[in-house]
């Protein structure tokens, strides 16, 4: 495997890696932590998260996780000339980019229309019913960030374990 293939996947490992434990980290802290807390609390936590969590360091980990998966593994295509090995890594690198691009899925399908909904209800102050308005979001939001947390590690693993036999592990 070629010097660009490899740095392209140990990147994409990492990235990925750092996304799958942000999403296993708001699913078993933060968001049982603020589970227990006032409606307005929650809502204005969430709030809060969602702007600061719109940063170059979070932007470089959640899309360089598709984009150094999908590089390694166009650089790696028929570069495996030697061993079964690092030819059984090409499956997994793909078994990598489509787990990881199911976070995604998930996160633009339902989890940013979500966020988009809490900030379009206002401040918490001002939202007349904001029960509901925490109702409507934290449930939907919990299970499917569960659902990235998981599809998350196993992407991380399935690259992982790719760059393991890439480097001739078996």
């Amino acid at each position: 495997m070629g010097a660009f293939a490899t740095g392209s996947l140990l990147i994409a490992v990492l990235t990925v890696g750092m996304m799958a434990g942000v999403y296993a980290a708001f699913a078993v802290a933060v968001m049982p932590g603020l589970a227990g807390a006032a409606d307005r609390t929650f809502v204005e936590a969430m709030q809060r998260i969602n702007v600061a969590i719109l940063n170059g360091w979070f932007l470089i980990c959640f899309l360089g996780g598709l984009v150094f998966s999908a590089l390694a593994l166009a650089l790696s295509l028929g570069a495996f000339p030697s061993g079964a090995a690092e030819r059984s890594a090409v499956p997994l690198m793909v078994a990598g980019l489509v787990l990881y691009t199911a976070t995604l899925a998930i996160t633009f399908i339902v989890n940013v229309p979500l966020n988009n909904a809490l900030v379009a209800a206002g401040a918490p102050d001002a939202i007349r019913d904001i029960g509901a308005v925490r109702t409507a979001f934290e449930t939907r939001w919990v299970v499917f960030n569960v659902a990235r947390a998981v599809v998350g590690t196993v992407a991380f693993a399935s690259l992982a374990w790719a760059l393991y036999l890439a480097g001739g592990g078996t």
